[in-house]
């Protein structure tokens, strides 16, 4: 047995000897493999949210006036007396928790509006654009919708208002802006009521592009600056990179944009307060 092994390898050719890599490509193989580590921590640092924050938590607690709920896909602010009129969609802005928008909703369910807040997936609207479909199959009983939303939230919600707001059953009946603006001209199309709600000091969506956003947005769209109020004035998750410095208190800031948005779901047909 053993000469005939000694005959085949002599017979057969010699098998190639596996090579080493070089260093040089031993150096970029180790320098890709940093590259893609460091890639990856900075995207996931990247999409790690901006944490809720007093008195956003505190809001998110039920009592006699409002109930609130939670899913994997969304928080929900009930009046406990029962909702009246069309409900309220909310995206929140990039990365944000959805939680920390609740002390600037809450006067919303107060006033017997129901608020349905989406929990996006990886924290971006752009993923979760058939929300409005899944929160009017969970909640037949809307009157109609008013889709709204903070930063790119908001420019979400637009391009719902401006995909929904001529359906017959349960249809867009307004669109709430909250520091945002529509990503294209939606002024031939869109005919449903609209609130841009902004601040002064905002650093991201600030008020030269705010002001810029009329030509993008019908006639009759309303628009509301809250002063010394930034981006992150609009909900309570701490301070945002890239944002201005507020001038004004959180608690009055968040009152200003707690009234201005009530009172625009109120001047809707069919909303509780309305005429």
């Amino acid at each position: 047995a053993v000469a005939g092994v000694v005959l085949a390898r002599s017979v057969l050719p010699a098998r190639p000897r596996r090579r080493r890599p070089t260093t040089r490509w031993r150096r970029i193989r180790f320098a890709v493999a940093v590259i893609g580590a460091v890639v990856w921590v900075a995207v996931v640092a990247w999409l790690r949210p901006f944490p809720a924050v007093e008195p956003a938590l505190a809001a998110m607690a039920s009592d006699d006036v409002v109930a609130v709920e939670q899913s994997s896909t969304r928080i929900v602010l009930t009046p406990a007396d029962g909702p009246t009129g069309p409900a309220v969609l909310f995206h929140p802005g990039a990365r944000v928790d959805p939680r920390a928008y609740a002390a600037v909703l809450r006067p919303l369910a107060e006033a017997g509006t129901r608020v349905v807040v989406v929990k996006q997936p990886l924290g971006i609207a752009f993923l979760a654009t058939g929300s409005l479909g899944s929160a009017r199959a969970a909640f037949e009983d809307a009157d109609g919708w008013v889709v709204a939303g903070h930063s790119l939230g908001g420019t979400v919600a637009s391009m719902l208002a401006d995909e929904q707001d001529e359906r017959k059953v349960a249809p867009v009946v307004g669109l709430l802006l909250w520091a945002s603006y529509p990503a294209t001209d939606l002024r031939e199309s869109l005919t449903v009521a609209v609130l841009s709600v902004s601040g002064s000091q905002d650093g991201l969506a600030t008020p030269a592009e705010i002001e810029a956003s009329r030509a993008a947005l019908p006639d009759g769209a309303e628009f509301v600056s809250v002063d010394g109020a930034s981006h992150a004035s609009f909900g309570d998750y701490g301070p945002q990179p890239g944002d201005g410095t507020p001038t004004i208190d959180a608690d009055d800031a968040r009152a200003q944009i707690a009234e201005a948005s009530v009172a625009f779901v109120a001047g809707l047909t069919g909303s509780p307060d309305g005429a």
